[in-house]
């Protein structure tokens, strides 16, 4: 079984790998990488025209259609889904490669230096019929299933991520099997070697965010809940928000039986492993590689400092910044965000925090003339989903105008066409700029230099490599070796 079989392609760590290799490759980013890409707008429009019932069957079932059957959860393998990832990017030299943490500002930051990124986390969809609402049994599901995974792949551990709050129509029919690589292994490591240029540097991408975990196995936790509306406490305790998001599914509860967490653990999604930081430290050292940690806590917390760069950048090329692009989830266009130059901000998803966030930026900022939103649609009013009247409060900040891409308003969370339209409303925008070449690393420096402290994220220097030039150390590793 190949990976892009088993591999979500409905993942926020797939989507944000596809976008940045295809915009390494020249290209943009249509249908959030589907096959298809704008052909696909006829068939998601006939979706979107119906009933509100048949809708959420359908997104619930192409869930299904993605997952694999559980037995075959044997024939999946770290190495493979490594080969193919970086098998996703053109190849040739780059003065940094990124590794660790998935985001669409991680996107933005490795568009505009050009180099790649490569993701520690990916998403395993199994075939499983539970109720969402019954975390318990996707546990128990589990712990029988996970060691048809773990005991052929022991590089990996397995976040057995379940969240009925958000992905209340996929787990209808599936079930999230989430692994984080704890070491490089042999396909990182031969493209480090081919792609980085000699002395260059790796970027070691590491969201802090933790959340509760029940332990299962060595390399196996359950988590349920995730980062989104609610807080951890109200997965395992309920509250308010829980009561009415249950009644208003016509749940007959008042709050979910969680698995008691006996610790934390890295956020299934978006946390970062630190287990991995040592290989690339050791690997870096023995090949002269520079090794700089961005390390923050919530996943969005990347996003108002690549926004600020690109307004650096753009007026270091002498352009008027004027338009904002907010994206959110996999919904995101690096190429056609440089095309358009627009600032990039990047939503975690479309709830009140995310809402929060983009609010506070905005009042912060510099005005923006425009300002364009893309919601991602997931088809479930989970608790503290931002409302549209919200957004368009946000959107009204704008000097000039405000307006939605792809969206039809009247059907969020369920408009999926806009999971196509998107890029062809992006497509209308009429500006039009050069696509500039890279960001060089000494401009990305003198912008943190200027910047100061004003981001709640950590630029920190790991212990420099003992030689200059790459090859020396490698040959001398490869003779101990021997």
């Amino acid at each position: 079984m190949k990976p892009s079989q088993y591999v979500a392609d409905f993942d926020s760590s797939t989507g944000c790998l596809r976008a940045l290799s295809r915009f390494l490759h020249g290209k943009d980013f249509p249908a959030l990488g589907a096959r298809g890409g704008n052909a696909l707008l006829p068939l998601v429009r006939l979706v979107s025209a119906l009933p509100r019932r048949l809708r959420e069957e359908v997104y619930a079932w192409s869930g299904w259609a993605e997952a694999i059957q559980a037995r075959h959860l044997t024939q999946v393998g770290s190495e493979k889904m490594a080969r193919w990832t970086v098998d996703q990017y053109p190849r040739r030299r780059y003065p940094a490669v990124a590794i660790g943490s998935s985001g669409g500002a991680v996107v933005h930051l490795c568009a505009a230096l050009g180099i790649p990124w490569l993701p520690q986390t990916f998403l395993i969809p199994v075939r499983a019929h539970f109720s969402p609402d019954e975390p318990r049994h996707a546990l128990r599901f589990g712990e029988e299933k996970a060691p048809l995974l773990l005991e052929g792949n022991p590089d990996l551990v397995l976040h057995h991520m379940h969240d009925a709050a958000q992905d209340r129509l996929m787990l209808a029919h599936m079930t999230y099997f989430r692994v984080k690589r704890l070491g490089l292994g042999r396909a990182f490591s031969e493209f480090l070697e081919d792609a980085l240029e000699p002395g260059g540097t790796l970027f070691l991408v590491e969201c802090e965010r933790r959340w509760p975990t029940r332990r299962v196995g060595p390399r196996h936790v359950f988590q349920h809940g995730a980062v989104g509306g609610l807080s951890p406490e109200e997965y395992e305790h309920g509250g308010e928000a829980v009561e009415e998001y249950l009644r208003r599914y016509g749940i007959p509860k008042q709050r979910w039986d969680t698995p008691t967490p006996d610790g934390d653990s890295p956020e299934a999604e978006w946390g970062f492993e630190p287990a991995l930081r040592d290989d690339v430290e050791e690997f870096a050292r023995r090949r002269g590689y520079r090794v700089r940690r961005l390390v923050y806590t919530e996943p969005r917390d990347l996003s108002p400092l690549v926004a600020d760069l690109y307004r650096w950048w753009y007026r270091q090329r002498r352009m008027r910044v004027s338009r904002l692009l907010v994206e959110s989830f996999m919904t995101m266009e690096p190429w056609w965000t440089l095309r358009t130059g627009s600032v990039p901000f990047w939503m975690t998803f479309n709830e009140d925090t995310s809402a929060d966030a983009l609010e506070a930026y905005l009042r912060d900022a510099e005005p923006f003339d425009f300002i364009h939103l893309m919601l991602f649609q997931h088809g479930t009013e989970g608790p503290r989903l931002a409302s549209i009247e919200r957004w368009r409060e946000l959107l009204g900040m704008a000097r000039q105008g405000g307006d939605f891409l792809g969206l039809d308003p009247r059907k969020h969370p369920r408009d999926f066409a806009a999971l196509v339209r998107y890029h062809t409303d992006l497509r209308k925008i009429p500006a039009r700029h050069p696509m500039p070449g890279p960001l060089s690393l000494s401009q990305l420096e003198r912008f943190l230099e200027e910047a100061g402290d004003n981001y709640r994220v950590r630029w920190e220097e790991l212990t420099p490599p003992r030689r200059s030039r790459a090859g020396s150390l490698d040959e001398e590793q490869h003779g101990l070796d021997s």
